[in-house]
């Protein structure tokens, strides 16, 4: 699609609205509808103006006009509204140069693929991420001064067998950690994922697969891989997909990366690969078949692995998950052979299939900054031929105590990830990806979160520290 085809089709296809859909630093899609009949070709190549004071961390108040620049190959058609709408997603630009905006994320990613054009590495990078979240009936929180509190529910939780319900308790459900994953009656979701799935797939995206996930109310849809912006894009209309039909059924999607205590938490596996010259640049004949560029990335991820944290797991919420010694994957090693590291090698037959998939992410991340993010940081390990050490193919966490202090982890918290990210962030600077501006309005945004999270009394503290 180009401009010109997009005001064909609106008139052919008589589409009364035209939504422009942009994503702001934290990784929300925002968006505005304007009438379709008022659309131009103009507006299409030039861009829309809008006020950019009103986004946080992005520019002040006397600095706010902007422009939302359409990619018309991005078109779909909204399943959700009542009037027949055509969405792009916009870049977003200075007006006086029409220079990409540095602090906008999928202006980030577009120079991500560029700068990998220029690297001579690869002409191509792909990503499929693999996001897990959740369904809820109920959803209940406070944060008052005087009141701290969060309630969920949903009827398929494990904690509900013994609940005396209106219509009755049926009793078919997933135990704690028991998802992973059983048919109906215990799996209740098939209906509602395969809607999702189904809407996706109408809207022009490409995917292949839904199931529940190992945690109680936790749900996975399978995404097959793309580029990087055109995944940045096909992610936000993923989220955007499950939380309308979750609420058409009644539910609530979340991808809090820990919503619940007790149970599995949310993550987002990220596989990446490259190409250059029509051919795999992972594929090789060293460990895993991989090929020395796929271990120099590997040894890149794992080198910054803490920096990226800031990024890829970039709530405070996030480090419930990361937790030594549970499932989820905070050693920074790599293997093909287990799950427990921060990177794993997955198997295929084909070379073409060959990618590294990197574990710590969580879907809480912006995914147009979270996949620049780790591209930047594989480079740098090519570009450095950054060793990852020896594969790690044992049970991580059946190591001794010995054994295991000798693998770094990742970060433990939020303030830790934007302090590792302080002091390693030049491998995000190449080639003007990500810049200094752009970072420091990032962890500003991220230090509020952080101070309103540490000032703020929790309930458990109340349990430990009332009556001392």
């Amino acid at each position: 699609m180009n401009s010109s085809k997009i005001i064909e089709k609106l008139k052919i296809d008589e589409i009364e609205y035209v939504d422009l859909r942009f994503t702001d630093p934290r990784g929300k899609l925002q968006h505005v509808s304007i009438l379709g009949d008022t659309i131009d070709q103009e507006l299409l190549d030039d861009g829309w103006m809008f006020d950019g004071s009103s986004i946080a961390g992005w520019k002040s108040i006397d600095q706010s006009d902007m422009k939302l620049v359409p990619d018309c190959s991005s078109a779909y058609i909204d399943p959700f509204y009542a009037e027949k709408t055509l969405c792009l997603h916009c870049n977003v630009a200075e007006p006086d140069t029409g220079e990409l905006y540095d602090r906008d994320p999928r202006s980030t990613a577009v120079k991500a693929e560029s700068y990998l054009k220029s690297s001579g590495i690869g002409e191509t990078s792909f990503f499929g991420p693999e996001a897990e979240f959740f369904l809820f009936d109920d959803v209940r929180y406070s944060t008052n001064m005087n009141k701290v509190s969060f309630e969920v529910d949903a009827i398929d939780a494990s904690w509900n067998t013994g609940t005396d319900f209106e219509m009755g308790n049926m009793g078919h459900r997933p135990g704690v950690k028991g998802g992973y994953f059983p048919v109906n009656p215990v799996d209740s979701g098939q209906d509602i994922r395969s809607e999702m799935l189904s809407t996706m797939k109408r809207m022009g995206m490409k995917v292949d697969k839904h199931h529940h996930e190992v945690a109680s109310s936790q749900h996975e849809l399978g995404l097959i891989f793309d580029s990087l912006t055109k995944q940045g894009d096909e992610l936000q209309k993923y989220k955007y997909v499950i939380h309308n039909v979750a609420h058409a059924y009644g539910k609530s999607a979340t991808f809090m990366p820990k919503p619940i205590a007790g149970d599995n938490g949310t993550g987002m596996h990220v596989n990446i690969s490259i190409w250059q010259n029509g051919k795999p640049l992972f594929a090789g004949n060293r460990y895993a078949d991989l090929s020395d560029e796929a271990l120099y990335f590997i040894g890149g991820i794992l080198d910054h692995a803490k920096a990226l944290n800031a990024i890829t797991n970039p709530a405070t919420n996030s480090y419930k998950r990361l937790i030594p010694g549970f499932e989820a994957p905070v050693l920074r090693a790599y293997s093909a052979r287990n799950r427990s590291g921060c990177v794993r090698i997955p198997w295929t037959e084909s070379p073409n299939a060959k990618r590294v998939e990197a574990r710590f992410p969580d879907p809480s991340a912006n995914p147009y900054l979270a996949f620049s993010a780790l591209l930047m940081a594989g480079l740098d390990g090519i570009q450095k031929k950054t060793d990852p050490g020896e594969p790690s193919d044992k049970d991580l966490y059946d190591l001794p105590a010995e054994e295991l202090v000798s693998i770094p982890t990742v970060c433990g918290s939020l303030r830790e990830a934007l302090e590792s990210l302080q002091s390693d962030h030049d491998f995000l600077l190449s080639g003007d990806v990500f810049t200094k501006g752009q970072l420091e309005g990032y962890m500003d945004l991220k230090w509020e979160e952080i101070h309103e999270f540490e000032h703020t009394p929790h309930p458990v503290e109340y349990k430990l520290y009332y009556s001392c």
